[in-house]
């Protein structure tokens, strides 16, 4: 019987966000991503996503999916054999950012769900890549495949989330923090914070990416990735 690695996507993202990391690694372990579109809560989320798994299982979660690994880690820590949070961060939104999002929440009701998600785009990747038609392709199509009800769920989750930092101390499953390190969403001086709190925690950061390394940087996202399974 195959491992388990239960991969949890971001906001506005679907299973395109891990589809590099699926093919690499489903050859050795059973790779499941989670629907995070149902729920407006990342308690909610995190229950979902821990019913489809066995009994134990790996767990790595990419922005709001990181936000969600650490909310599994509170639910079932005993379950989880290795934790990855990626381009995430274990503090609750400051207040800007909860303006922010409710501007933009405000944006999808009136309607410009578009906009919106144009609005994403520029902060999603790397300069470099905003003009890159393929990656940008995958990224509209999953946020259309998420849609405007999702997205608010999404959103009212992420703002009603907690302080996480007390909790990285008593992480004792092997565990990567992974950014990429030019992601001017979650900057990589949080992912240091994570690294430094959770004990043997091993931090990556990949080159000449934004939020989005797994779609940016597959090669060495799934280099870091495999590394990260076959630690004990």
């Amino acid at each position: 019987m195959k491992t388990s690695i239960l991969l949890l996507p971001g906001l506005l993202c679907d299973a395109a966000l891990w589809a590099h990391q699926v093919e690499a690694l489903s050859t050795q372990y059973d790779c499941v991503v989670a629907d995070m579109t149902q729920d407006d809560s990342l308690g909610g989320m995190a229950s979902r996503a821990i019913a489809a798994m066995s009994e134990q299982f790996s767990v790595a979660g990419l922005s709001m999916g990181g936000y969600c690994a650490l909310e599994i880690m509170k639910q079932v820590p005993d379950r989880v054999t290795r934790l990855a949070l990626l381009d995430t961060s274990a503090r609750a939104d400051a207040s800007e950012r909860l303006d922010i999002r409710r501007e933009l929440i405000k944006h999808v009701r009136s309607g410009n769900f578009e906009t919106v998600i144009a609005k994403h785009f520029q902060k999603f990747v790397h300069p470099s890549r905003l003009n890159d038609t393929e990656i940008m392709s995958i990224i509209r199509a999953s946020a259309m495949n998420v849609g405007p009800e999702a997205y608010m769920r999404q959103q009212a989750a992420i703002m009603k989330r907690p302080d996480s930092l007390e909790l990285l101390s008593d992480i004792k499953c092997p565990t990567l923090v992974l950014c990429g390190a030019e992601d001017a969403l979650t900057p990589p001086p949080l992912h240091d914070e994570m690294a430094a709190e959770i004990p043997g925690a091993v931090l990556v950061k990949i080159p000449n990416s934004g939020h989005l390394p797994t779609l940016e940087q597959p090669a060495l996202v799934n280099a870091a990735l495999a590394k990260w399974m076959e630690r004990t």
